[in-house]
């Protein structure tokens, strides 16, 4: 179980699933203060043993999990304890439900693609080597100074500019710091890469997505006012000098996370964004026809559907 120190100090609710586990049969360790290895440096893992890790908390719990699980086959279950939790399989209200379902082995893999990391610094003859579930972000090391990079992708240049940095995503990490950032999202099962420039001082500086077997590179150029810094899912970072290159391809390794709902990414991705599925022209619509009002109604399986309702009608799906 990984989970977080302020959450075992706030409440009970990580002894009373440490307790049902061990109910169902598990003998359970935890894991509440995972601190991020260097950047280029391996994690340490779970043992060979491990049948599941559960993650107790939000997306950086899971990220902290990952480190845990990377290049096992060990999957990953997340149960939300935290704000959006969209790699999140549970809410807490439903642990006793997704334990019982562990415990039955009552659940299927969803296979993450992870972005592989080569780092070249300057005068080097080997890379570090790093990986991101999320993103690899490249940002300027000295604040109130632009990062000169230049973007190649399959060894062909495509642009180079002054800018804040770039992220490289991967279709997990597309819901997360590159959507803040403008880029789309990219459904879990799309094989590709996007790349996407932040407050990039260029006329092209739009995001980018390339396929599974295309690789991005990004020099920080010598003249740059600033050095570069790199960060692996916000955890494994370090400072990077001018002259160095960094280059993201997808990686041959995956990443499992248990899914027991079966809820289709769409219906996840509207839930957790709260979209406005209807829209304020349906609103207008609706009540110049007799005052309709649209609202969320709970699902028993923690999700929501939108319901309508009028003067004197029942409330129907």
């Amino acid at each position: 179980m990984v989970t977080h120190t302020r959450l075992r100090e706030s409440g009970t609710v990580i002894e009373e699933a440490v307790d049902q586990l061990k109910a169902a049969g598990f003998v359970v360790s935890i894991i509440d203060n995972s601190e991020a290895p260097a950047f280029g440096e391996s994690s340490a893992v779970v043992e060979d043993d491990t049948e599941i890790v559960v993650v107790l908390g939000g997306d950086g719990t899971i990220l902290r999990a990952a480190e845990l699980v990377h290049c096992t086959n060990v999957p990953i279950l997340g149960v939300n304890l935290g704000h959006v939790g969209f790699l999140a399989e549970f809410e807490s209200f439903q642990m006793a439900e997704a334990i019982r379902r562990v415990a039955e082995h009552d659940y299927s893999l969803d296979e993450r693609m992870i972005a592989h990391v080569d780092v070249w610094l300057p005068g080097a003859s080997e890379p570090l080597h790093d990986w991101a579930l999320n993103d690899m972000t490249l940002e300027r090391d000295e604040q109130g100074r632009m990062v000169e990079l230049s973007i190649r992708i399959d060894d062909v240049e495509m642009s180079s500019f002054g800018c804040d940095g770039v992220i490289v995503s991967t279709p997990t990490g597309s819901t997360a710091y590159a959507f803040s950032a403008g880029g789309p999202i990219i459904w879990p099962d799309v094989g590709a890469l996007q790349l996407v420039p932040l407050a990039a001082h260029a006329l092209f500086a739009r995001p980018v997505v390339i396929g599974a077997e295309s690789t991005f590179t990004v020099d920080v150029l010598e003249d740059s006012a600033s050095d570069g810094w790199i960060c692996c899912d916000g955890r494994r970072q370090r400072s990077l000098p001018r002259g160095t290159r960094v280059e993201v391809r997808a990686s041959h390794d995956i990443l499992r996370l248990a899914r027991l709902s079966g809820v289709p990414f769409t219906r996840r991705l509207v839930t957790k964004f709260d979209l406005p599925v209807v829209g304020w022209r349906e609103h207008a619509r609706a009540a110049s026809l007799g005052d309709i009002r649209y609202s969320r109604m709970p699902k028993t399986d923690g999700f929501e559907e939108t319901r309508e309702s009028g003067k004197g009608g029942e409330a129907r799906a």
